[in-house]
């Protein structure tokens, strides 16, 4: 191509100050970082809360299919109703204009405090979870995770301990003896089930080498003989379902809710009315949420599709597909928040399908069975892990 000759008489060059094209860049890259932060927050409690308030309606219309009813479907927004949905909007309608209930001889500041503190830890939780994988975007480096800590597994263990304390001081703050002992069987419960669940990602550390949930995560994105990918289900078999049945007994339902038991003790939210019993029927659903989204980090490849790089696809028999990183991450966030409805539904079914536990039918199960077979898979992985390093 010729150049362009002009015969217009030549202008002295005009520069662009540049301390000033600097300074507005730098205070953009500057608060960048805060904003994305803000962003990744805001989006994961508005999916969290979303999915937890959802799930209320489908635990009715799930147990009407199975049960073969038509379920919910009377709340309506002049005159339209879609499936029941609208129920959703009653709840939460209902729960702010309900009359807010304390018993004259309970402890007001703490049976206040108790659902708060509940759903408070649950929602913490989450910050540790990776609902994405690290992408780069020009100069800026985006890792979908609010922290990312190398002791990421051990943080999320001590938020989990910490919301049973909710449960305890409702039923103790309560002054109802039914209450208090189902604040007690939730605290029973805890023990004897987390105990099993740190055992059994023991296991998921020694394949990994790693607490973090990010470096889990990237590690099984990584392909064994060239075409199967690393999943911890794959790795560790038997210590995932034993991580789902304990994860099941921490969100306290069916066929582990002893410590609500409507049909025997009514619970430690008996006493509850309003929107501090909404707050502990939420955290329920939150806990669901919890125990989905650890199932699919830990043993089911969290935000990773095989096959899929930062780059595109690259498939083993030599295709490839190039994308850009922003399809790339929204395929991967796609791709954890369905198989963290996936494991929802599954419990709902669960929920739906199996009957409660007696009291010592559920500590035979937590300390004789699961228990043993928790600390057996330890020694069978470290033994494998041993010859395979020879």
């Amino acid at each position: 191509m010729k150049p362009l000759v002009s015969t217009a008489p030549l202008r002295p060059l005009k520069l662009p100050q540049k301390h000033e094209v600097t300074d507005t860049q730098v205070d953009i890259m500057e608060y960048a970082p805060y904003a994305i932060d803000i962003g990744k927050v805001l989006f994961l409690f508005s999916a969290v809360m979303g999915i937890a308030a959802i799930l209320t309606w489908m635990e009715r219309k799930q147990s009407a299919v199975m049960q073969d009813r038509i379920g919910a479907n009377r709340a309506d927004i002049f005159g339209f109703r879609i499936l029941g949905l609208f129920h959703i909007i009653a709840d939460s309608v209902k729960m702010f204009t309900k009359e807010d209930f304390v018993p004259a001889q309970g402890n007001h500041f703490l049976h206040t405090l108790a659902p708060m503190l509940s759903m408070f830890f649950a929602l913490l939780t989450f910050a540790v979870v990776p609902f994405g994988g690290i992408y780069q975007f020009g100069d800026l480096n985006v890792s979908l995770q609010i922290f990312d800590l190398n002791v990421g597994l051990l943080f999320l263990f001590a938020m989990m301990s910490m919301g049973i304390y909710g449960f305890v001081l409702g039923g103790w703050a309560s002054a109802n003896n039914f209450a208090l002992l189902g604040g007690i069987r939730a605290s029973g419960q805890m023990i004897s089930y987390e105990i099993t669940m740190g055992a059994t990602v023991i296991g998921t550390i020694m394949v990994y080498g790693t607490l973090s949930l990010q470096e889990m995560n990237l590690a099984q994105g990584e392909l064994l003989w060239g075409w199967i990918p690393l999943w911890g289900v794959l790795l560790q078999p038997v210590g995932c379902i034993l991580f789902i049945v304990a994860s099941l007994a921490e969100t306290k339902r069916v066929p582990f809710d002893v410590p609500e038991g409507e049909s025997e003790i009514i619970g430690y939210f008996v006493e509850y009315s309003g929107m501090r019993f909404g707050m502990f029927f939420l955290t329920d659903f939150i806990e669901t949420v919890l125990a989905a989204a650890l199932t699919t980090t830990l043993f089911f490849g969290g935000w990773q599709i095989p096959y899929l790089y930062s780059e595109g696809f690259l498939f083993p028999w030599g295709w490839s597909l190039e994308l850009s990183p922003i399809i790339v991450m929204l395929l991967q966030v796609g791709a954890f928040m369905s198989k963290i409805s996936f494991f929802c539904f599954t419990f709902l079914l669960i929920r739906w399908t199996l009957p409660r536990f007696r009291w010592d039918q559920l500590m035979r199960l937590g300390w004789t069975i699961m228990l043993p077979i928790s600390i057996l898979n330890i020694v069978v992985t470290g033994l494998v892990i041993l010859i395979l390093d020879r």
